[in-house]
């Protein structure tokens, strides 16, 4: 045992002082017990006759009551450890069940075998004294030893060959022996059944056992006689003859299998027997039993009661000893198992050699314990290292701004940072087990590409749709573990995405920025004197020429009209490639949100108006000029694709305004049940020259988009909501920074009952 483990007697584990204390106790029991048994034997002795002592009416009587008191002791000794059973059964001592069972078991296999040999023998007394007397008996008495004798050594002789024979057969098969003793205990029993033997057994010098052969005799083998096997070491078959029971044996020495001795025991008949036995009797002691036969009588039968009570009596406690010392141990266990389950591992269980299997038991649970801390402090480390690198991954994860998806080799997601959970609108408690292709189509094909290209690294730009507007993004997928050259389907992958749209659109807008710059170069030095060229001829020859004149007023007004159009988209060219920086002050969005709404709805009588911007003040810094520009090109821009749906039923055109406050946020929503956007390539219609009507330039909303931006907010295209005309249409909204809410004012974020404000001249 290690000096860090303890031993914890817990419950049901005794300690040392009950140890010891159970070692005293049970002396008591230990000496009653032989006294009584060799007191039983002793009166055994003295009443067939075997000792000098006359078994007289006076001895008979001193034996029994020598006898009762051995017996009471024995009573109050197993009452004694009955209580203590009991007492620990009820207070539900570890193992008191078992222990229950043990003894119980043990007291009817010692007493049931006693009482029957007792009731039988108390019947067949009488029967057996009354036939001692009789004249047949007397001849038979007379006549039987020599029978008896001449059976004996018959019997001994047929022995005696038996043993030699199968000793033969036994030094023949000493391979086996040194080889297989499992197979040579089976030859033994084989042997030993085959040749009619009780017993068979293989003993040393000493008489200790080596081997005995499985038969059915049912009765155990008896030690052989003391110095027989010595005897029979000098080359002599040792012939061991029946006394007290109906058995003969036979010592040889085996030649092949050294220091080894073959025993054998075989059934002689026991009416024989005890015929020899009653023939060499003294004719004087029966003679005495005859003359004290009602006195005899009495005498064994209170002899077959006293022998009973004490091999009974004496069979419960050695019952009740053996099933305490079982038990000891296993309560041992049971307690350090109980101290373990609570999650103390520094216990040990006692282990005394005397205890036989149970100590290699209670040794092997107390190596288990040391292999379980062990790998529980290994646990615990591991543990530790794991949650250190997992908090540094999460920290890194969580710090960077591209998205990251782990993936496990069936594409099932296995982790999702923030950054991925903002930029692509999921849940990464949603997503976390399914699959990926499942959650984001467009990002599980790039992954499919990938894992069938077997590349360490793919890269692939996407476009679809998150939260309401399409974005386009950068996925690269890549290997989690190994290269290119070991990279199989069984490993998992890292999908990273970045959100490429702003930088997208800022390239296209840089670079139509710059070609707007060139046209607005290139083109606008010519048409001022092609305009001038034309005002000339027209002055000059207008009034010269007489003939086709109308249609010389008209290509020259045609000429003069069309660089004035061309001047005009130059001029706008211009103005998108130089926008000029905002003038930012602090102001109320509603008045450039009705200056512009108003400057359209005048000029477009055929199309309804809605207002709805709160009574709340909408606050924020922005430049009103640029402001009332963006709004204007977004109310235009419905007010024209109103006109371009063409609208074949009566139902009229509508254009509904709002404003509100959303947080830090204040959100101005144009809705139009016009022709709508286009679904794909929504976003690209706010970059330049992008348009879907014939007569358009395409700048626009690109000029809006970078006005928003400018003032730090976004421009969002979407489908008109269900709830207007059925979501027939479409509306642009546009998020901008809302400045602090003001005391008095309510909550940052808080917009007041929206009431529709119709106008339907001005303001």
């Amino acid at each position: 045992m290690t000096t860090d483990m303890q031993t914890i007697p817990g419950p049901g584990i005794p300690g040392s002082a009950t140890t010891e204390g159970r070692r005293l106790l049970a002396l008591p029991g230990v000496v009653t017990i032989v006294a009584a048994l060799v007191t039983a034997a002793v009166s055994f002795a003295i009443l067939v006759g075997v000792t000098p002592i006359v078994p007289d009416e006076a001895t008979t009587l001193s034996l029994i009551g020598i006898n009762a008191v051995f017996i009471l002791l024995l009573v109050g000794l197993i009452a004694r450890e009955v209580h203590r059973i009991s007492a620990a059964r009820k207070r539900g001592k570890a193992a008191s069940r078992l222990h229950v069972r043990i003894v119980a078991m043990f007291s009817l296999v010692a007493a049931i075998p006693a009482l029957m040999v007792a009731i039988i023998a108390s019947i067949t007394l009488d029967i057996g004294l009354d036939r001692w007397f009789e004249l047949r008996t007397k001849a038979i008495i007379n006549s039987s030893l020599s029978i008896a004798e001449a059976y004996v050594q018959e019997n001994a002789r047929n022995l005696q060959g038996t043993t030699l024979s199968m000793a033969n057969d036994l030094d023949r098969a000493r391979a086996l022996y040194n080889l297989d003793r499992t197979g040579f205990r089976e030859l033994l029993t084989q042997q030993a059944i085959g040749r009619a033997l009780a017993h068979a057994a293989l003993i040393t010098e000493d008489g200790s056992l080596v081997m005995a052969a499985l038969t059915n005799a049912d009765f155990p083998m008896p030690d052989p006689p003391s110095g027989a096997a010595q005897q029979a070491g000098n080359g002599e078959t040792v012939l061991i003859e029946p006394r007290t029971r109906n058995i003969v044996g036979a010592i040889v020495k085996l030649r092949e299998i050294p220091d080894t001795y073959l025993y054998t025991i075989r059934l002689v008949d026991p009416e024989v027997i005890r015929a020899r036995q009653i023939v060499r009797a003294n004719t004087d002691e029966y003679r005495g039993l005859e003359a004290n036969r009602r006195t005899t009588q009495l005498a064994f039968a209170m002899l077959y009661l006293g022998l009973t009570l004490v091999v009974v009596l004496s069979a419960i406690w050695t019952g009740i000893a053996v099933a305490d010392r079982l038990v000891r141990p296993i309560r041992q266990l049971i307690g350090a198992a109980d101290e373990v389950a609570t999650g103390n591992l520094d216990v040990s269980v006692p282990v005394r050699a005397s205890d036989g299997d149970v100590a290699s038991l209670g040794d092997t649970f107390n190596k288990m314990l040391l292999q379980l801390k062990s790998q529980r402090d290994e646990i615990l480390t591991a543990k530790d290292l794991v949650d250190e690198r997992r908090r540094f991954s999460e920290a890194v994860l969580a710090g960077v701004t591209a998205g990251v998806i782990g993936v496990d080799p069936d594409g099932i997601v296995t982790i999702v940072n923030r950054s991925a959970e903002t930029m692509l609108a999921i849940s990464a408690e949603a997503s976390v087990g399914k699959n990926l292709s499942t959650i984001l189509p467009h990002v599980g094909r790039v992954l499919e590409i990938g894992r069938n290209s077997r590349r360490p690294v793919y890269r692939e730009q996407v476009t679809f749709y998150r939260g309401g507007a399409e974005r386009t993004f950068n996925v690269q997928v890549t290997i989690e573990q190994g290269d290119a050259e070991t990279e199989t389907d069984s490993q998992s992958r890292v999908v990273t995405v970045d959100d490429i749209t702003d930088l997208v659109q800022a390239q296209r807008s840089s670079a139509w920025a710059d070609v707007a710059r060139r046209i607005a170069h290139e083109i606008k030095n010519p048409l001022t004197p092609i305009q001038l060229a034309a005002e000339r001829i027209r002055r000059r020859y207008g009034k010269v020429i007489t003939e086709d004149r109308e249609v010389f007023d008209q290509c020259t007004d045609t000429i003069i009209r069309q660089v004035e159009d061309i001047g005009r988209m130059v001029d706008e060219f211009s103005a998108f490639a130089r926008m000029p920086k905002p003038d930012m002050q602090v102001l109320d969005l509603r008045e450039a949100l009705r200056e512009a709404s108003f400057l359209v709805e005048v000029s477009r009588s055929d199309i309804a108006f809605e207002r709805s911007f709160g009574t709340e003040p909408l606050m924020g810094t922005f430049d009103s000029r640029l402001m009332s520009q963006a709004f204007g090109n977004v109310i235009k821009n419905a007010a024209e694709a109103i006109e371009a749906a063409g609208r074949e039923s009566a139902e009229p055109g509508m254009i509904c305004i709002r404003a509100a406050r959303q947080g830090n946020m204040i959100r101005v929503d144009v809705i139009d049940n016009g022709k709508g956007l286009p679904r794909e390539n929504r976003q690209r219609l706010l970059e330049p020259y992008m348009t879907t009507r014939e007569k358009g330039t395409g700048l626009g909303l690109a000029i809006v988009k970078k006005i928003v931006e400018d003032h730090g907010g976004r421009l969002e295209l979407h489908d008109a909501p269900q709830d207007f005309y059925d979501g027939r249409g479409a509306m642009i909204s546009m998020v901008l920074p809302a400045a602090a809410a003001q005391p008095g004012n309510g909550e940052a974020g808080s917009v007041g009952p929206k009431e529709a404000e119709k106008v339907d001249n001005g303001v």
